[in-house]
This record gives structure tokens, sequence and C-alpha cells, in this order.
């Protein structure tokens, strides 16, 4: 069996069954599958969905965090032709019920209870009139506004009403052009729209991912990242499982706990965001722990210094340690560092074009610019969306009639075509006519023994227009104060970059998949602006 014949979850999970059998596909605290369970329990609820009603095009949802039923109820959805549609654990019902109305979900998977929060009780007075059904993993489908809600193992019963052979007929009609998945955009500047790839460009770019991070048969994955977000979902449980790794979910990140299952569970691949692995090496007796199952590290989402990589591969011990970049319009695959790469280009760039993707530097009017300039980052290649779900006019704005994937990002490609992301065009700040990139200034940050952590917002200024405040997690044990941290700046960035506020916080208001939310700072600075000026009056 060839690559292209797998470029289908139900291929590749048939192949993984086929090929490792009793090998353990995921593992956690209430139970495990091997890969021949896994293959049958996936059948099992594709036919479940079958005998719902479930037809190919239509979109099923999911909305609970990492778990093995999220994994199964995925891989089924697929398995019908049917879309998946994954739903932020963070939102709330009126945030979810936008989703489901949006993307027209017939059927929603969900969990009972998570952090407090009952997920059918939330949505109740939010649940649009096309969901017709709500499977609840744990718990009981309570506040149901319809007699079709059910438990999962009810659900599961339904598996009956459809033949295998039915099933099997419906199998073979998934294609590598077949729609795979709807992901909502985070939408922090507005209604999220839906972002529309296919089984075929979405496997190319899970086995490339895979392959350049090492990830191979035999691997523990610890899965931290949620699976709602490209980074849990496609580089994530579908990456382990295209190599024969096992995956081991992950529900809400603590580092004590997470290095106790790196010891007890023998963790070798463990992705995150910057904020996980400094949170890992500020974790008291770090250095007594056994972490020597530990072999790759895979980051990105933020400015990260050198430092961070060097003290992951000293005292986390990781062998490899790599950066990439991708978009959810991307598949969530664009850039990737490579084995060998040294620390400064692992923490100062986000890798090179993946294979079958260009990455292209634009100014004005969309030429391409000279390696070193900064423009707007574009990407083309297999990996490109198909489009905004019903927002047909918007996709025309998104990808051009080139092909080419507007990301709104501004960066450089250095001569040997590794990317650095300068910042998001609308981050981009100008103090008295000087152009500021927040991430720029973040990662010369970086450089300062006691910071931890920093992120760069522009606010007001009545004399230059604009200046940056900086919002700053200090290393465990350091100690730095504001004025110090200035004088450091000035001492090692051009005076236009040095921060004018600086604020220490404890931690970085984060989205669940690590990216700092800045317009949680924006609006924090304004409201201390407001609060001086009141106090002033």
């Amino acid at each position: 069996m060839t690559l292209n014949d797998t470029l289908t979850t139900p291929a590749l999970i048939a192949r993984g069954a086929a090929r490792y059998g009793a090998r353990i596909a995921v593992e956690t605290e209430h139970g495990r599958y091997s890969y021949a369970q896994l293959d049958a329990a996936r059948i099992e609820a594709a036919r479940a969905l079958m005998s719902c009603g479930i037809a190919p095009g239509d979109r099923v949802a999911v909305w609970a965090p990492n778990v093995a039923a999220w994994i199964i109820a995925a891989l089924a959805i697929h398995s019908t032709g049917a879309a998946l549609v994954p739903i932020n654990t963070r939102m709330k019902g009126m945030e979810a019920g936008a989703i489901l109305e949006d993307s027209g979900a017939r059927l929603l998977f969900c969990c009972g209870t998570f952090l407090g929060d009952s997920y059918p009780e939330m949505l109740a007075a939010h649940r649009p009139a096309a969901l017709e059904r709500m499977v609840v993993f744990d718990g009981t489908p309570s506040a149901a506004r319809s007699g079709r809600d059910e438990r999962w193992d009810a659900f599961l019963l339904r598996a009956a009403g459809t033949t295998l052979e039915a099933f099997r007929a419906r199998e073979a009609t998934v294609r590598p052009d077949t729609l795979m998945d709807i992901m909502f955009t985070s939408g922090t500047t507005g209604r999220p729209k839906g972002v529309m790839t296919t089984h075929g460009q979405n496997l190319r770019g899970v086995h490339d991912w895979a392959s350049i991070a090492t990830v191979r048969e035999g691997d523990r994955y610890l899965i931290v990242n949620p699976f709602f977000h490209a980074f849990g979902y496609k580089a994530g449980w579908l990456a382990a499982l295209a190599c024969g790794a096992t995956v081991l979910p992950h529900l809400v990140f603590n580092p004590d706990q997470v290095l106790e299952r790196v010891v007890k569970e023998r963790v070798s691949v463990l992705p995150g965001p910057p904020t996980l692995y400094h949170a890992l090496l500020n974790t008291p007796g770090l250095a007594e722990r056994d972490l020597s199952s530990l072999r790759v590290a895979v980051t990105g989402a933020a400015a990260i210094a050198p430092s961070l990589v060097e003290r992951m591969r000293a005292e986390l011990g990781f062998e490899t340690v790599l950066t990439g970049y991708g978009l959810t319009e991307s598949c969530g695959f664009a850039t990737l560092c490579r084995g060998g790469d040294d620390a400064q280009t692992v923490a100062q760039t986000s890798g090179r074009a993946m294979p079958g993707v260009e990455i292209r530097i634009a100014g004005p009017g969309g030429a391409a610019l000279a390696a070193g300039e900064t423009g707007e980052v574009l990407i083309r290649g297999y990996n490109v969306m198909q489009g905004y779900f019903r927002q047909p006019d918007d996709a025309f704005d998104t990808v051009d009639r080139d092909g080419w994937l507007h990301t709104g990002d501004l960066g450089s490609l250095d001569e040997r075509g590794y990317l650095r992301i300068t910042d998001r065009i609308k981050d981009m700040f100008i103090v008295g006519g000087f152009n500021c990139y927040p991430a720029e200034i973040e990662r010369l940050f970086s450089a300062h023994p006691a910071v931890a952590q920093v992120a760069l917002v522009g606010v007001p200024d009545e004399r230059l227009g604009e200046v940056g405040h900086a919002y700053v997690v200090l290393r465990a044990g350091s100690d730095a104060s504001a004025g110090q941290l200035s004088d450091w700046a000035r001492q090692n960035m051009a005076n236009y970059k040095v921060p004018r506020l600086i604020t220490f916080v404890e931690r970085l208001p984060t989205s669940a998949a690590g990216k700092v939310l800045k317009y949680r700072l924006r609006a924090a600075a304004a409201a201390a602006s407001d609060a001086a000026y009141d106090a002033q009056s």
C-alpha cells in the first residue's frame, strides 16, 4: 500500500490495523485501544452515524476535551464521508451555538461536564434548530430539547441498524478530495469563519510533518495541545496514528502532572507552545526526575529565545527541538525546522517550507521581495484551503487568483529559505514614524536572563503617536524591576523599540492552543490608561 492509498483517514486507520494490530494506538487512564480495536471502534461508531441518517457531506461537530472518544468520533465522521466540525472547549453556549448554526451541523458529540461546566446545559438556550441529535460522551444529556439526545453507549447500539456491507460501500466513497473537516478560526477579530480542507491535503501534510519531526513507530506521544486545534488534531493524534505511535491524551495542562506522566509513561514526543516548556523548566525538582525518554519537541505560536531551546535540550533532554508555522487555512502546516538546525535557527525562525509548499514574501501589489526584506507571508501549495464554508467572497479575498494564500503575517526569508515571522500586520504599531513589530521586540527581550515570557502591544501616546507596552513574566527565582529592564532594552535595541511601559504579570493570557491573546492585553492597557486619566482629573 502506497502513500497515495492512505490519503483518507479510513484508509489510514485500516492500514494501521493491518500493520500494527495489537500495538496500542490510544491509551488513557480509563482504558486502551490497540490499532485493531481502534479500527473496529471507528467502524462501529460510523455505522451508528449512518443509522442516525448522517449522509456524505453532512457536518458533525465534536465539543469535548482530549479523550479517546473524541478520536473515535472524528474517525467515524470521516469514515462516513461527513465533515468534522471541532469546537473549542473554551467556548460557552452562545459561541458553540453560533458555530453549530453556521456549520449546519446535524449531530453533536460533546462531553457532559468539563471544568465545572455542563456542556448540554450551556448549549440549551442557544441550540440551533438544525441540530437534530446530541451524543454525550459521559453523563446524561440533561436539559435536552430533543428526545433523540443520548449517551455515547446508547448511541453505539445504533450500529446494529447499519450492516457492515452498507458501511463498506459508504467508506469506499471517501476519496482524497472528500471534504474532511471545517475548522472555524478563532474569531478574535470578528465572527469565526469555517475553513474547509480535504482528506488528501491534510494527510499529505500529516505524513510530511511526522517524517520531518521524526515521529516513529513505538513513540509515546503525549498530546497536551487541544484536539480541536490543528496542533493537537492533525500534527497530534493523526500524525501519531500515521506512524504507529501511541497517543496519550492529556486533559488539562499542569506542569507537575505532565512531568509525572513523562516519567511513569515514558513519553518520547511532547509538542506544545513555548509556555508549556517554560512551565516545565520552572517546575521544582525537575533535575530529580527521570526524563530520559523524551526525544522530540515541536513548538511555535510565539517568539522564543535560543536559551529556551538550549535549556530544552540540556534540562529536559530532548534530542530534537523544532519550530514550525502554519495556519488553519493551510491545514495547520507550512514550514518546519529540520533536524540538526542550531538553536539560533530554531528559536529565531519557523523553519523552511515543507515539501510541496511555496513561501513568498510579498510587497505592495504582491511582488516577491528579496531575501531579508520584510513583507506579507504568502503560502501556495497542496495545503491551501478549499475556501470558507458558505463565505466564498471572503475566500476570494484570502486566496488570490494565482493560488497564493495571504496570511496577514509579516515576515522575511533568509538566503536558506528559512522564514522569520515579524508579526501580524494588524499588530504592527508606529512609534514616531518608525514601524515596530512586537514579535521582533519580544525576541530581543527574551534574551534577558530574568525574562521567561514577554508580550508587547502598541498603545496610544500623545507625543509619539504610539509606544510599546510590555507585559512580562519573570523566570522563577529571578528579580528585575521595570527600570532595570528598560535600561537593558536601551542598551540592546533601538530607542524607538524600547517599551515605554512595562507591567509584570504572573502569566500571559493565552488561547487553548497557547497563542497569546493580545486583544486582552490591549484591553488591559486601555483600562489602565483610563484609570490613570480618571485619577488625574
